[in-house]
């Protein structure tokens, strides 16, 4: 998949004096004590990749809670130890790290503003894509698509609204959202955290976030790249986020660590700049209704309310493009206001008959089984009738497989008979019956 790296047109600038952090002094402070304190570094360039700032900032700091007596130079400069002055907490400042830690036990890399993050999320917004028919086609390659699908697919992913596919099972609908994601190109930067009201929020998460190095081909190529952007920003593939039946209300709000006394981004927050996928929607516990209801400022305003532990609310930004999928008919499910809410509804239908045999016959090529004429009117004439002839895309892939587990088993090369259709058959659909407990 070619990516389009677009490395310096959305970078957040590096910042050259402490208060351009946007963060205030005390904040700074007892994150430096903090992260002193938790991990017995020494010197100032341990301490500036922990958190996240450059060399000199990180050295004012040092020499500010120096002078305030907190910061102690160590003096030790012994022969394998770096040229560099190490520094350790006085009493004083492990006293005060200890009570900053009993506040609040985050350390480490130096949070965003919520104003500067959402002047970010502007930059590098999810409604810029230009998403082209050819990344998308390119994306989607591997899947058996109506012709007009993409017509209406394109337009709507490259306006970054909301979408409901819906349709009977079976059809593609999760592949088609995993297809739009892998479409995406360019890259965003996340914020390992973000700072609200002297609240931190982490918001980086390495089990949704695909960091992206840019190329380090020599050692002067990374001195020249590191100071590009802020580093308290991760460079990042957009994001896609996958939920399920698994998915409730309560993983839309902040999680709270109550032991740590930290919070942590919600999905949807983690989401932005990306994609947020609710596969089979209707499954959850919470209903569908009460689930897009939680959406429907959000979707509207481009923005989301957040609640901290004190009941205070906050507005943080909402970029994300929201894909709705399910098996239900939305009007099961959803009321008409929430439907209107909800930008492109797209229909993901099952095949025609002369859509199933072109799957089955490319299928069948790709996994070496011969096509045989009359194992194949078989399946229709005498399989598919069954069934009132409704036909769905993920059903050559099972029947072929079947086939080939068979001939496998009986040691039989690879072939088509109307014998191996009916076992195959078998293991596709359960049979109505009753039976004791």
């Amino acid at each position: 998949m070619n990516m389009q790296v677009q490395p310096n047109v959305l970078a957040p600038t590096q910042p050259k004096t402490l208060a351009e952090t946007g963060l205030n002094m005390v904040m700074m402070r007892d994150i430096l004590l903090k992260t002193m304190f938790r991990t017995n570094q020494e010197h100032v360039t341990q301490l500036s990749q922990s958190m996240c700032l450059p060399a000199t900032l990180t050295q004012d700091l040092v020499d500010n809670v120096r002078e305030q007596g907190l910061v102690e130079a160590t003096g030790t400069l012994h022969a394998g130890s770096s040229s560099e002055m190490g520094f350790r907490l006085s009493d004083t400042g492990k006293a005060r790290a200890l009570d900053a830690l009993s506040q609040s036990e985050y350390f480490g890399p130096m949070p965003i503003p919520l104003a500067r993050y959402a002047e970010q999320v502007k930059k590098q917004s999810v409604r810029n894509m230009m998403i082209t028919r050819a990344a998308l086609t390119g994306a989607m390659g591997h899947l058996i698509l109506p012709p007009d699908l993409l017509d209406q697919l394109g337009p709507a992913v490259g306006a970054g609204r909301s979408i409901l596919m819906y349709g009977p099972p079976g059809n593609g609908k999760s592949s088609i959202s995993n297809g739009i994601r892998d479409a995406l190109g360019d890259l965003i930067y996340v914020p390992r955290a973000i700072e609200y009201n002297g609240m931190v929020i982490t918001v980086y998460d390495p089990l949704m976030h695909v960091k992206r190095e840019e190329n380090e081909d020599s050692a002067t190529a990374l001195r020249r790249t590191a100071n590009r952007f802020d580093r308290r920003y991760v460079r990042c593939e957009r994001p896609t986020v996958v939920t399920g039946g698994e998915l409730s209300l309560d993983m839309l709000d902040l999680v709270y660590n109550p032991t740590a006394r930290t919070y942590q981004a919600p999905l949807q927050l983690k989401s932005t700049g990306g994609i947020f996928i609710v596969d089979d929607l209707g499954r959850q516990e919470d209903p569908p209704q009460k689930l897009v209801n939680r959406w429907i400022v959000p979707l509207e305003e481009n923005k989301d309310i957040l609640a901290l532990q004190s009941g205070e609310k906050f507005e943080v930004p909402f970029d994300t493009l929201v894909i709705f999928s399910t098996n239900f008919h939305p009007n099961e499910i959803f009321d008409k206001a929430a439907l209107r809410r909800i930008f492109y509804k797209i229909k993901i239908d099952g095949p025609d008959q002369a859509g199933f045999l072109k799957i089955f016959a490319m299928v069948a090529k790709k996994k070496g089984v011969p096509l045989n004429e009359a194992a194949l009117v078989y399946l229709l004439k005498h399989k598919y009738a069954t069934i009132n002839n409704v036909y769905a895309n993920y059903q050559p892939v099972f029947l072929i497989d079947q086939i080939m587990a068979i001939c496998d088993f009986d040691g039989l090369p690879y072939q088509m008979t109307p014998d191996l259709i009916d076992r195959a058959w078998a293991n596709m659909f359960v049979k109505e019956s009753h039976f004791d407990h």
